[in-house]
This record gives structure tokens, sequence and C-alpha cells, in this order.
């Protein structure tokens, strides 16, 4: 575990996978810890560098006195990238993470890539979480132990048969939040954040490689926040998992790696500075392309 510095505020991050290969950063969602990257970052360890590191308020970072917002978080990123020696990285982001992801883009030059997972650019056109889903993640049994709140609030981001078919992964994921998820105070302060993130009008300055994921189920952030983002950003594209949910990178893990996988090796670091901008869009677009 290593830790840098935004300030005064410490944040903890761990760098694993291949020591000579591509950075790829992963940033968590709102009060997750490192623990929901452990399906990607193993499927990516043998050909990456990998980065985890834990947002303000979560796991071995400080937890400052909020509110957060997505541009002190995205701060907090370029500490850890500087900290790291990484001059250029592959960002993954899901859900709140892919909204500091795009900020951070927006803000510095260390991004070489783009993979959004499940998030949005926020705005007025955008398709906030649904009353059920917020009364879902909110109401929490007041009778309830810890873990049964924990599988309570985390419901809607699975399918409906999620915990009863993977009762062991189910409960290793309790374990993890447990232990490295945000607290109360710490979710609420990165929520202000999140509840005040808008760059509809700004992602098309983006001039970097992105892929957007996004599960046709989900419940959290509609599907309708992917469409929106490919609209917004130039050469982006979507795809799309059918049946997926929130949390679609645990329960269909291959499907998102693969995909990540094929973008990643259609964009290398280093592409998008030697080519126009031209040549890299193509490759942003043909990344994934399956029949």
């Amino acid at each position: 575990m290593t830790r840098a510095t935004n300030g005064d505020v410490e944040l903890a991050y761990e760098v694993g996978g291949r020591p000579g290969g591509e950075p790829v950063v992963f940033v968590e969602g709102l009060g997750y810890g490192r623990w929901m990257w452990r399906w990607q970052r193993d499927a990516l360890a043998d050909e990456y560098r990998t980065i985890l590191w834990d947002n303000r308020g979560t796991g071995d970072s400080d937890t400052p006195e909020g509110p957060y917002t997505i541009e002190e978080m995205a701060g907090d990123l370029e500490a850890v990238l500087a900290d790291a020696g990484v001059d250029r990285a592959h960002l993954i982001g899901a859900s709140m993470g892919g909204m500091i992801a795009q900020r951070y883009a927006l803000e510095y030059d260390r991004a070489a890539t783009l993979s959004l997972l499940c998030t949005t650019p926020g705005g007025p056109e955008a398709v906030p979480v649904p009353e059920e889903t917020q009364a879902a993640i909110f109401a929490v049994p007041e009778d309830g132990d810890e873990r049964e709140r924990i599988r309570h609030r985390m419901a809607p981001a699975v399918s409906d048969t999620f915990f009863e078919e993977n009762p062991d992964v189910t409960e290793d994921i309790v374990d993890w939040r447990l232990e490295s998820d945000a607290s109360d105070a710490a979710r609420k302060a990165q929520a202000a954040g999140v509840a005040e993130f808008d760059v509809a009008d700004e992602v098309s300055a983006l001039d970097v490689p992105v892929v957007i994921l996004h599960g046709s189920d989900d419940r959290v952030v509609p599907v309708e926040n992917g469409r929106l983002l490919e609209n917004l950003i130039p050469h982006a594209r979507l795809e799309v998992c059918d049946g997926g949910h929130h949390l679609f990178f645990v329960e269909r893990s291959d499907w998102v790696n693969d995909r990540v996988f094929d973008f990643l090796d259609a964009n290398p670091i280093g592409a998008d500075l030697e080519a126009g901008g031209e040549s890299t869009a193509e490759a942003a677009l043909e990344a994934g392309d399956r029949e």
C-alpha cells in the first residue's frame, strides 16, 4: 500500500499486475472500496500494470469533512498518478468513478483512454436514479444487522436472482464492504458531488478514445445515460450488455472484460499522440466490434 497526498488528504493506492505493462487505473463508484474492481484487475494483470486507489472517504484513504466535489476527487486521482510516476494511463471508471474519469480527462493530460461503465454526464437531459431505487437504497430495515443492511442497499444494483445464485460471492462482497466501504457520513459527502455533477456541455471536448459500457437493465443509472454519453462525446462507442444491471462488471465480468481488452488492445498508449485524430477515432469505433 502506498500513499499520495492532495493538499491535506492522504490517498491510499496499490500497484500490481505486469510491471512493464501500460498503466490501467480503476476509479470506484459511490461509497465502494477497491474490492469492486477485483474481477477486472485479475483479468488485466498479466498484460497491464494495474493501479487501484481509494476515493477520499473510502477504504484506507483519509475522510475529510464533506461535502466533496467530483473536481476534488479528480484532483485526488491526479495526485495518485503523479505519485506513481504515471505520465499516461488508461482510465476505467464506473458510476461515480466514471464521473471522476470524465472530469479528470477534461482537466488533466494523463488520460490516454476512457472506459466509462454505468455512468452519466449529468445535466438536465440525464435520467436520474429512479425513485424506487432511491427508496430501496436509503430505507434500510432498522431491525436488521449491518450485513442485512448492505444486502438491502445492494439489491437494486444486481439481478433479482444474484444473491440466491451466488451465495459465496455475496458473502465475500458483504465482508469486503464491511471492511472498506465508506461510512454513512462519507457516502453522503461523495453523494453531494454526484448530485452536482454536470459535464454535458463539456464532454464534446474529449479528444481521447472512449468506450461506454452499460447494462440494459440498470436500475441505478438507467441505460439512457449511456446513450446520452455516446451522443455527446465525439467518436465514443456504446456497448449495451443485454440484461445487465448496475454491477454488471461483477455479474457479467466476462462480457465486460472482453470488451475492455478489445478496446485497450485497439488503443495502445502513444497511438493517440502519434496518430491524428481521425485514425484514433476509427480505432475507438472499431474496438469491441462483434458479429
